[in-house]
């Protein structure tokens, strides 16, 4: 069966479910009823027709005019339905006649399409069609601009994803995004195999202006590629988690992309090159720079120290950018940070943090916007907070957990920020009950302080 006539059998099983079919039951109906219509207007007026009153007259006419205008109703707006349906009730609409038909296959349904691919029969979402993927590649690989990837856990979802990358040779593809929903999948193909896949949208596209390429074995030579092929468009940049990149490889991307506005990497990538080639003259001003600091092995990884004048530098020329890091780090590996007036304006600690880092940061951190810290052990964090509150006047928002704060010192912080605190996430066990406040008063004067009703957050009972 020809897929580009009949895409329903690209998309479908040997069976319908019944929620599935409504859809398809409601195209039938009308389409019975046109035949129904068209059948009375085009009989004999032999038969004697009973007399009707003016608006019972008017009615019936109006309901005939609906019905035979269905089936033609204009491309543009059936384009425009089309466009809030899913992929499926798509396919099953344009089943009804061929003029439907037609619009499916219309370039704008297909600027954005995600393949979904799925090994494992507990994954959470379906696996695209393979006979939907070939008429994709077939008749639509040059619509595709904005294109994802979401594969599961298994290796073979994320080979099936290269091989498809592979054969994307007459694309002009602008956005593109490989994502795992579970584990890393793409770092179990082989090197060879993904870069090759790769470099063909690198190569094809020209045109590619964001990039999500984390948890993947992209390698140096394969970001020359898109370097010498996407240098002008590039603006988005996230490959956080890629081991087989170097802080000479990313050098590369910000030395030649000048209009490169967020990137997203591993702190073993950055160095003072690269912040000074981001603060270039020719380079527009960066928006935002994620860096994911993590370690599974401590003392395995020697982490570098940034100098001042380099983050300073990077300031001065992009003085709106944010700078947001991910810690995942053992407290003796934290040591080494924040001794120097950083630029952060967001923080998010995975795992333990130190008083003493935590007080550092207080002193050395006066952009900092928000910080979470989800573990920091038996120690009060009284005097840090408090410092953090008389440091940190751009704070907004911050989320405690598997830590401890006096209900006194927390008010006080609380007092100190004031209403600028748009966020502020606390677990309830975070808060230490003292001589002067109690958890069932802090309730109350923190909602006063923030001018809005507030309540810890409670870890809920199943």
């Amino acid at each position: 069966m020809d897929v580009g006539k009949h895409p329903m059998a690209a998309v479908t099983s040997f069976r319908l479910s019944r929620g599935d079919s409504n859809l398809e039951a409601f195209f039938r109906m009308k389409r019975n009823n046109l035949s129904v219509v068209n059948k009375v207007v085009q009989s004999s007026p032999a038969v004697k027709q009973p007399k009707l009153g003016f608006y019972s007259s008017l009615n019936q006419t109006h309901t005939y005019t609906v019905l035979l205008d269905w089936g033609s109703l204009p491309p543009y707006v059936v384009l425009r339905i089309f466009q809030y349906l899913p992929l499926m009730d798509r396919a099953r609409a344009s089943s009804v006649c061929r003029r439907w038909n037609e619009v499916f296959h219309i370039p704008d349904l297909w600027r954005k399409f995600e393949f979904e691919l799925n090994k494992s029969a507990t994954s959470y979402f379906n696996s695209t069609h393979p006979d939907l993927i070939q008429q994709i590649i077939k008749k639509h690989a040059a619509h595709l601009q904005y294109v994802s990837f979401k594969v599961d856990s298994s290796t073979e979802s994320a080979e099936a994803a290269c091989d498809i990358l592979s054969q994307l040779v007459n694309c002009s593809i602008q956005t593109l995004g490989l994502i795992s929903t579970a584990k890393p999948s793409f770092m179990n193909v082989s090197k060879s195999h993904f870069v090759s896949a790769l470099t063909v949208v690198f190569v094809n596209s020209k045109s590619l202006s964001s990039i999500k390429i984390e948890d993947t074995p992209v390698d140096d030579p394969s970001l020359k590629i898109l370097v010498a092929n996407n240098s002008d468009t590039l603006r988005r940049l996230k490959m956080s988690s890629c081991p087989h990149v170097s802080s000479d490889g990313i050098l590369c991307v910000a030395d030649h992309c000048q209009g490169l506005r967020e990137l997203a990497l591993n702190y073993y990538m950055l160095s003072d090159e690269l912040l000074l080639a981001l603060s270039s003259e020719t380079h527009v001003n960066l928006e935002h720079l994620r860096i994911d600091v993590v370690s599974e092995n401590p003392g395995q990884i020697k982490f570098r120290s940034i100098k001042k004048q380099s983050w300073d530098v990077l300031i001065k020329h992009s003085p709106g950018v944010n700078v947001v890091m991910y810690f995942f780090l053992y407290e003796e590996e934290l040591e080494m940070f924040f001794k120097e007036e950083t630029p952060v304006t967001h923080l998010y600690f995975g795992r333990s943090i130190s008083k003493a880092v935590l007080g550092r940061i207080g002193l050395n951190c006066p952009r900092l916007i928000e910080l979470v810290v989800c573990a920091n052990g038996l120690q009060a964090l009284d005097n840090e907070l408090i410092c953090i509150a008389e440091h940190c006047k751009n704070l907004t928002a911050l989320g405690l957990s598997e830590c401890e704060v006096s209900c006194s010192a927390f008010i006080a912080f609380v007092r100190l920020c004031g209403r600028r605190l748009t966020q502020l996430s606390i677990m309830e066990e975070v808060l230490i009950p003292d001589d002067d406040y109690s958890l069932d008063d802090i309730h109350a004067e923190v909602s006063k302080y923030l001018g809005r009703v507030w309540f810890p957050d409670v870890m809920p009972l199943w």
